[in-house]
């Protein structure tokens, strides 16, 4: 059930927009923890306690969407070519989506303005992306993603045609960065193990909508991996191949990979934590027109789940 409508069952005397205004407010609890979030949901176990003696936490906006925020993680929706974090430390000025929440840190709480990275997505790859917000939290975050103990979940829209319909690439990344680019390991060559798993979620003329599992976090890891077994993904400019010919699926503005799902058990807290960023408009497009290309020759999309 939202928040919102479960405090309004445990207090029926409140109205929804005063439930929702005190959710805003900071007044209220879920398991302990403050949530601001009134459209949360929140499982008929779960403890609710509303202060209305409590004072109220001034709320700044960000500038980014906001897919899950407690006290201690945040996981916002990073738009495709926004950097997560800056490319140098000396790189104060950039604007990055760690830059965006700092400043809206610093106005929630300017007493203890704290941000701590935990993971990184790609510049042109949209997406959740998480945060901690307390430096309790940020260790036992990064523990989750080094263990990967963390759900990862993306969407990717790929050239040629996926064998089968799923897959698992196990195959290990270089340790070298060279040129801007990563590849898959020889024999011998010093590397990481890197696991991705893919299921056909719909089929096109010259490609596909992949739903990918990435269980290991290495860079580029979904880029290089499908790229090496002959799907590279739409518009990516350095595993892709441009467009294949009249097959092909049409021109990208980028890389049509998605960061969809972030889910885990809360490191402080133990709650199950599910934050699901929707296609932006960009990558919805880019099926569109992958459909109305395939319609018009005769055919369609097939797709294989929803």
């Amino acid at each position: 059930m939202r928040l919102d409508l479960a405090l309004i069952r445990g207090h029926p005397g409140l109205s929804r927009r005063k439930a929702q205004d005190v959710i805003e407010k900071g007044q209220v609890t879920v398991d302990g923890t403050t949530v601001f979030d009134k459209g949360r949901d929140v499982p008929d176990s779960a403890t609710l306690v509303w202060d209305p003696n409590k004072k109220s936490i001034r709320r700044a906006r960000i500038s980014l969407p906001v897919l899950y925020e407690d006290d201690t993680v945040l996981v916002v929706d990073k738009p495709a070519g926004l950097l997560a974090v800056p490319t140098s430390p000396e790189a104060t000025s950039e604007d990055t989506a760690l830059a965006r929440v700092q400043d809206y840190v610093r106005h929630l709480r300017p007493r203890k303005p704290y941000v701590g990275v935990v993971h990184r997505i790609d510049r042109d790859t949209s997406g959740a992306l998480a945060f901690a917000l307390s430096p309790a939290a940020r260790p036992p975050m990064r523990e989750l993603f080094r263990e990967h103990r963390i759900e990862r979940r993306y969407a990717a829209l790929v050239q040629g045609d996926p064998r089968g319909e799923r897959g698992r690439i196990d195959l290990p990344i270089h340790d070298a960065y060279e040129g801007g680019r990563r590849r898959v390991a020889r024999p011998g060559e010093p590397s990481r193990p890197a696991l991705t798993l893919w299921t056909v979620v719909e089929r096109f003329a010259g490609g596909a909508l992949l739903d990918v599992e990435l269980l290991t976090g290495r860079q580029h890891q979904i880029r290089v991996h499908l790229a090496h077994v002959g799907t590279p993904i739409v518009g990516d400019p350095v595993y892709g191949r441009g467009r294949a010919g009249p097959e092909g699926p049409p021109a990208a503005p980028r890389q049509m990979l998605h960061a969809r799902l972030l889910a885990f058990t809360h490191p402080l807290s133990g709650r199950p934590v599910r934050a699901e960023s929707p296609l932006p408009a960009d990558f919805q497009a880019a099926i569109a027109a992958l459909r109305r290309l395939a319609g018009g020759r005769g055919g369609g999309g097939r797709p294989r789940r929803g």
